[in-house]
């Protein structure tokens, strides 16, 4: 039963520990921080908080350069802060994901350490190396722009090694079985520590076989995530797979499995992108077909939907003269675009509207699948594009209007907090949008409940409704006989909607959102008026069935 797959309705908060709440006062977040803001997630609705790595690291990528994945980062805490953080995270119904970042190791890992000393090594073949200068040593890069190779030549190994993300992130050699088996280590190790699964990073390049010659394509292992969750099955029943995997429609059906036997969750990068052309142009074409193009077939397979996360606002996938329009409308100057694919920006710098944000975070709760939130994103927190690349959104988090937006008593800190604009610490803060009922932060609370007051959008049954209005989405939801139909307005100018609904004369549309709105009622059809900008989520029912 889809019911009982608590994923499928979770509330998911993306928080990176080093920048969320420093309890020691060293200027970096902790676990102990964090612990003293479980109650405000609590509050908050969270009911899955997925966390960034923590572990052992020389920190040069944002923690995602591991040394030792058996250890918490003295920066954070011990591994005895971790247990706590878990007991205190359970005992508030809190579930814990975690990054499971795998394909590569830092290159201080004392196994690349070991490899590149000894060709007799046992770790050599742990990762991947080349003889002489692969012909691909300048392709594929992640970051172009930033990153000069995809190879890179090591003279204590005499060798050239591989790594898809910076020089100083050496890959881990997958077709391995030795590597294998660490990798299930790693995974039991934190599954018994009471992990209710991980975030697999970068899952495409997990799973390849890498060639040094031009004319010899990547070989993919699918395989080996159907193999992966097994492993994780076998060890916890309920434990689950969130991959991060921007693919194409048809190609993600081999990551979830012809049968969901693949990874449970991915994150729909398609959506998001063609969400914020959407949001750009007030087009919602090309939504509507990714939305279809993106149905998946099995019961147990989900999307994560989200707007912003850590990394930059991708746009790669969408046309050049989409991409175009999107960066006039939310990136015009060059600080704040990336890669030459992307925006290294927050959600409400972009918008610039609280009318749009609401729009953006209403669509996103209501689309078909698993809503992830960023922190901050919940109080409307800016950018500074003073960092460089993709830091411009890794911000400490603002809880007060006090020094250091509350976040830390240290004079220094793991990056400055936004102390100039609009959206400094003294505009934008969680102490201040508390206490104001029309704060951002209060609205974000009552939509994160309303979507766990409408699990059909996880487990239910969804159509687009045809509005016949330019601009207007609607997406029609049933699951044992209720029905939810939710409607976005991209224009900004109102719009009149008819819908022609299959129900009984009697039945009547209620606004979950404000009940004292009335609509025109004719038979089958229901006439709803939206603002500019506008939504509504709409129960179909009965006078007597309806809350």
């Amino acid at each position: 039963m889809t019911e009982d797959l608590w994923y499928k309705n979770a509330i998911i908060y993306s928080l990176d520990l080093e920048t969320f709440m420093d309890a020691n006062g060293d200027g970096i977040g902790d676990f102990e921080g964090l612990c003293n803001r479980l109650d405000y997630l609590h509050t908050l609705g969270i009911n899955t908080i997925w966390l960034a790595p923590f572990q052992s690291t020389p920190n040069r990528d944002n923690g995602y350069d591991i040394k030792d994945y058996y250890s918490v980062d003295p920066r954070h805490g011990s591994n005895g802060s971790f247990v706590d953080f878990m007991h205190q995270a359970e005992r508030r119904g809190i579930r814990v994901i975690i990054d499971l970042v795998v394909n590569h190791t830092s290159d201080k890992h004392p196994w690349f350490q070991s490899a590149r000393k000894d060709k007799n090594s046992p770790y050599r073949d742990w990762y991947v190396w080349s003889e002489k200068k692969p012909e691909t040593w300048n392709e594929g890069m992640v970051f172009p722009g930033v990153q000069k190779s995809t190879w890179t030549y090591d003279k204590e190994a005499g060798a050239w090694y591989h790594h898809r993300f910076y020089e100083h992130q050496p890959d881990l050699n997958t077709d391995n079985p030795e590597v294998r088996k660490e990798i299930e280590r790693i995974m039991g190790y934190w599954l018994q520590l009471g992990v209710a699964g991980f975030r697999v990073d970068a899952v495409p390049f997990m799973i390849e076989t890498i060639s040094t010659e031009k004319k010899v394509k990547p070989k993919m292992h699918f395989e080996y995530l159907q193999d992966i969750r097994r492993f994780l099955q076998w060890r916890t029943r309920d434990a689950i797979l969130l991959g991060e995997a921007n693919v194409l429609p048809k190609e993600s059906i081999k990551y979830f499995g012809d049968e969901g036997e693949g990874i449970h969750m991915m994150f729909n990068f398609l959506v998001n992108q063609h969400t914020f052309y959407a949001l750009a142009t007030g087009d919602i074409a090309p939504l509507v077909k990714t939305l279809e193009d993106t149905r998946v077939a099995s019961p147990t397979s989900q999307w994560a939907q989200f707007l912003r996360n850590h990394d930059e606002l991708d746009l790669g996938r969408l046309t050049e003269k989409q991409r175009e329009k999107v960066f006039e409308r939310f990136g015009p100057e060059e600080n704040m675009q990336l890669y030459g694919r992307g925006l290294r920006r927050r959600l409400n710098p972009m918008l610039g509207s609280r009318q749009q944000v609401e729009l953006a975070y209403s669509l996103m709760f209501s689309l078909p699948g698993t809503p992830v939130i960023r922190y901050g994103d919940e109080i409307g927190m800016g950018d500074d594009l003073t960092l460089n690349e993709r830091d411009a959104v890794r911000t400490p988090m603002h809880w007060s209007g006090n020094r250091q937006a509350g976040f830390s008593q240290a004079a220094k800190l793991v990056h400055p907090v936004i102390d100039v604009g609009p959206f400094s610490y003294q505009h934008v803060n969680v102490s201040d949008q508390r206490r104001s009922e029309g704060s951002l932060l209060n609205w974000m609370m009552r939509i994160i409940q309303l979507r766990k007051e409408c699990p059909e959008i996880g487990t239910g049954e969804w159509v687009v409704l045809d509005t016949k209005v330019a601009g207007v989405l609607a997406l029609q939801y049933t699951r044992k006989e209720k029905v939810l139909i939710v409607l976005h307005n991209f224009n900004n100018k109102p719009a009149e909607v008819t819908l022609t609904l299959k129900i009984d004369d009697t039945s009547q549309l209620t606004n979950l959102l404000d009940h004292h709105e009335t609509f025109t009622n004719k038979g089958r059809k229901r006439t709803v008026t939206l603002e500019a900008y506008g939504y509504r989520w709409l129960r179909v029912g009965s006078p007597d069935d309806i809350v």
